[in-house]
């Protein structure tokens, strides 16, 4: 008999790095069963990352979705993991100490067993609390490495931070090779220097399939000591996903290793489950291209785990782009081509930022502002005229000290905007704000729920939460499901759009007319607004938006929102727009009165559209 090698099915993030959603609670229940019956896995992802977000966009409570979903796993005795993300819990942006405590206390009575908890930097300050809470919690502190790969991300270097998690209470470690770059040989080298200095530490490799090195990888960890290999299975295995799991396990057999067999109807059922749920909607959020392996990836070295929401926000882009080229009659680009460019400006532009690790949310800044600088450039502009707040913190330490320098240009840019480094704890920026959440809910007549589980819900998500609880998010997220199945089921060669131009014959002379339509969401303003827009060709300034996305006056609960009547100067920050999951600064680039505000916190705007107007 060979070694011993367990398996993990990553069922969580199979859907995430595939797509946007999840499947629902009750597809989740209904899966469970067949997954256990397969008999080959020690362990089940089951929940984390942006899970919970995404069932508050489509209208379904997180809490009762985690309990019932892990709860066939705890009673056969299958351990479940979550994914955490230190600093930032499971949001994109840091959460305050006591509701990142709260998270893992509740996620344990959830019957969450085990906590992957990494950080985007790899810090080990940020994820010395995690370990303390989820030990607190009784949950086991799984400490992940964010690899990538760099001249200062070496074997040594991640040898010597396992050591550094492990001293701070990490009882696992998690190779965690979320964009799948990770060279084989490395990643070997790498399990078997944590196994010589810490031969009692359990080991998890975990990989991405998008470049192509996953299957050696796996091999390579195997045979150098790991104890679990993470994989995914069809229909949702390779492309942005992670290596198969008939794949694995017979690449594992063959090596010699010992390993439990697959059940294969039960298999079959899964799969065909899985693929009932990407008939019933889920397969209307998967772009094809994330269905497909991508060696160029090598280079930039992006994550698969946001491939889903890249090429959606590619598309949004694209569609900027071209509007201003088409204005300025320049020749339009396509997706190709945009996606070429922005590989290329990664490349360019991140050991520019200190080579923050190409993992969530840190992957998201850099491709960002990859997009930003392109979009910035082909309109005229400099690289950097527009970066995120969210940039920014990282940029000045607000999440970290990044392992390499930032680049002298991006210093003085800094220096223009009055950006200090923050040479501090990270955690220190965020205060307690549990209690503010307990005053709100009590003001809403919202139930505290149990274990306090909503009130984490609340504090960990708050716009989202709100959104789930009117009733807003299910109506949004039904909305665009029946647009886009209507955009699917269109008969071929008819399209939803409405038409761009037409041509007109007058007299015997032929014209083309260019055709335009008032804005999409401006059909659909609430009165108050209408009214507002109603007013644009009167006298007045405006504050307009630098990019589409979601409109909101604060970022978060401390801050105040400007009002009618307020003076406002040139350069302050007026409002916000979430785009590409970070928060962009609204400044404004005139000074004046606040007239009109012609958005409500939650609307969204397209690029140019007027804002604010000022008096």
């Amino acid at each position: 008999m060979g070694k011993d090698i367990k398996l993990a099915l990553v069922y969580r993030d199979m859907w995430q790095s595939s797509g946007k959603y999840v499947p629902r609670v009750d597809q989740l229940v209904r899966v469970a069963p067949p997954i256990i019956d397969m008999g080959c896995f020690a362990r089940v992802e089951t929940n984390g990352g942006g899970f919970e977000q995404i069932n508050l966009l489509f209208g379904e409570n997180p809490n009762i979705s985690v309990r019932k979903w892990t709860q066939a796993f705890n009673d056969v005795g299958i351990q479940t993991q979550m994914l955490e993300r230190g600093l930032n819990g499971i949001r994109m942006h840091p959460v305050p100490a006591d509701v990142r405590r709260l998270m893992f206390a509740v996620k344990k009575k959830q019957g969450t067993d085990i906590s992957r908890s990494f950080d985007g930097l790899n810090n080990p300050q940020n994820l010395e609390l995690s370990f303390r809470y989820a030990t607190e919690g009784g949950m086991i502190p799984q400490a992940a490495l964010s690899l990538t790969h760099s001249p200062l991300h070496t074997v040594n270097y991640y040898i010597d931070l396992a050591g550094k998690y492990i001293d701070l209470g990490a009882k696992e470690i998690c190779i965690k090779d979320m964009a799948g770059i990770g060279r084989p040989v490395s990643v070997g080298k790498i399990v078997a220097g944590i196994k010589s200095n810490h031969p009692d530490i359990l080991v998890q490799y975990h990989g991405h399939s998008t470049p192509g090195f996953s299957v050696v990888s796996s091999l390579e960890a195997a045979r150098n000591g790991a104890d679990i290999i993470d994989v995914g299975m069809e229909p949702l295995s390779w492309g942005t996903g992670h290596a198969d799991l008939l794949t694995v396990h017979e690449m594992l057999k063959d090596a010699g290793f010992s390993l439990p067999d697959i059940n294969m109807n039960a298999y079959m059922a899964v799969r065909s489950l899985s693929q009932e749920f990407i008939d019933d909607f889920l397969g209307l959020y998967i772009n094809k291209q994330n269905r497909f392996m991508n060696p160029l990836l090598i280079g930039p070295g992006l994550p698969g785990g946001m491939m889903g929401s890249l090429m959606a926000d590619l598309e949004k882009n694209l569609k900027s782009i071209n509007k201003w080229l088409t204005k300025n009659n320049k020749e339009l680009l396509n997706q190709d081509q945009l996606l070429i460019r922005l590989f290329e400006e990664v490349k360019t532009i991140w050991p520019m930022m200190g080579y923050p690790p190409l993992v969530t949310p840190f992957s998201q800044y850099v491709k960002n502002a990859a997009l930003m600088n392109i979009s910035q450039m082909i309109k005229g502009r400099e690289r950097w005229s527009m970066l995120d707040e969210n940039t920014w913190g990282m940029l000045m330490g607000k999440s970290g000290q990044l392992l390499g320098p930032i680049d002298p240009d991006l210093q003085k840019l800094a220096g223009d905007q009055g950006r200090e480094k923050f040479e501090g704890k990270p955690q220190d920026l965020y205060p307690d704000e549990l209690d503010v959440y307990r005053e709100k809910m009590k003001e809403k007549g919202w139930d505290f729920g149990q274990d306090d589980e909503e009130l984490l819900e609340y504090a960990m998500h708050p716009p989202q939460y709100e959104a789930f609880k009117s009733g807003k998010a299910k109506e949004d997220f039904l909305a665009d499901k029946a647009k886009r199945q209507e955009t699917q089921n269109a008969p071929i060669g008819t399209s939803t759009a409405l038409p761009k131009e037409v041509e007109l014959t007058i007299q015997g002379i032929k014209y083309k007319v260019d055709i335009s339509y008032p804005s999409e969401k401006s059909l659909g303003l609430s009165p108050d607004v209408m009214h507002a827009k109603s007013s644009d060709n009167h006298a007045g300034t405006f504050i307009d938006a630098p990019l589409e996305g979601k409109f909101f006056l604060t970022k978060n609960s401390s801050e105040t929102a400007i009002k009618i009547g307020d003076r406002v100067e040139k350069g302050q920050t007026v409002a916000y727009i979430e785009a590409m999951k970070v928060i962009n600064a609204i400044t404004a680039d005139k000074e004046g009165t606040v007239a009109e505000i012609l958005f409500n916190s939650g609307d969204e705007v397209e690029e140019d559209d007027h804002i604010i107007k000022l008096s």
